[in-house]
């Protein structure tokens, strides 16, 4: 029989628990801490948890290496030969290096990929891997099937205010535009680990008309999976979506998510962002 290949990621990948437990795949969950408290990423969100985390200078945590030690083990001791194990980027969080501490004492083989993104940029590249796992791949193939589905994956987002970008350390390049933030509203790209600025616009209306119309231009005619993600606004991201699939002749798959506290911590409310992948399978 083919090796048994597990699939391992983290919160931030944002696939929910009954699709993560339909694909097999194991999650390690990262934590919020605000005020003396501690909120676990896969929370769902609600408005005064967000104000009072963003009030209170809410900072996220990597996961321990220990965790990770406890997932490779329970997967071993499941009877899995080999764990693909799939982050988000190491630009904005030191998950990976947890995963690649545990990694070289794990008791099976542990390869470690970073997806350089987050959220269902990260997301669609596990759903691959735990894909080709489910059909008997060897570890390589598992491997190739994530770094396959990360390289052609894109994410664009926009917020409404750049301060919490700003707060976190994670804003990037977009750094010079804080000062302007009023008058200039930033679409902003993640794909290839660090946050970076695509164009800027002067109204949100016109934002999110851009993030369309980009989205639109990456699939083409490709067959693509589509995820509008969103924080607290969901008729924004619901009315993205129904745009977005009449616009998509290639689409395959869309799904409209949620992100959670690690993400929303650092992003804000009114997080609108949109990936899509090519599907190559």
């Amino acid at each position: 029989m083919p090796p048994m290949i597990a699939v391992v990621t983290d919160s931030t990948a944002y696939l929910g628990e009954a699709e993560a437990a339909r694909q097999g795949i194991a999650v390690v969950t990262l934590r919020v801490a605000y005020d003396g408290q501690i909120i676990e990423d896969r929370t769902p969100i609600d408005t005064s948890a967000v104000a009072d985390a963003l009030r209170g200078g809410a900072t996220t945590s990597r996961p321990s290496p220990q965790l990770f030690t406890d997932v490779y083990g329970e997967a071993a001791a499941q009877g899995a030969t080999g764990i693909v194990s799939v982050h988000l980027s190491g630009e904005l969080s030191g998950t990976v290096d947890s995963a690649l501490v545990s990694a070289r004492e794990a008791p099976i083989p542990v390869e470690v990929i970073d997806s350089r993104s987050i959220a269902m940029g990260l997301g669609f590249p596990v759903l691959a891997a735990a894909q080709a796992a489910r059909r008997g791949a060897a570890l390589a193939d598992v491997v190739s099937a994530a770094r396959r589905c990360a390289d052609v994956t894109r994410t664009f987002f926009y917020v409404d205010t750049l301060e919490h970008l700003r707060r976190s350390g994670r804003i990037g390049a977009a750094a010079n535009l804080v000062g302007s933030a009023l008058a200039i509203k930033p679409l902003m790209r993640l794909g290839d680990g660090p946050i970076t600025v695509v164009e800027k616009v002067r109204t949100a209306g016109r934002a999110i008309a851009r993030l369309e119309d980009l989205a639109v231009e990456v699939a083409a005619d490709e067959p693509v999976n589509v995820a509008v993600q969103h924080l607290m606004a969901s008729a924004r991201a619901g009315a993205l979506a129904e745009s977005l699939s009449a616009r998509l002749p290639g689409l395959v798959r869309m799904m409209v998510v949620e992100v959670g506290p690690a993400l929303g911590a650092h992003v804000g409310p009114g997080l609108l962002g949109v990936t899509v992948s090519t599907a190559t399978e």
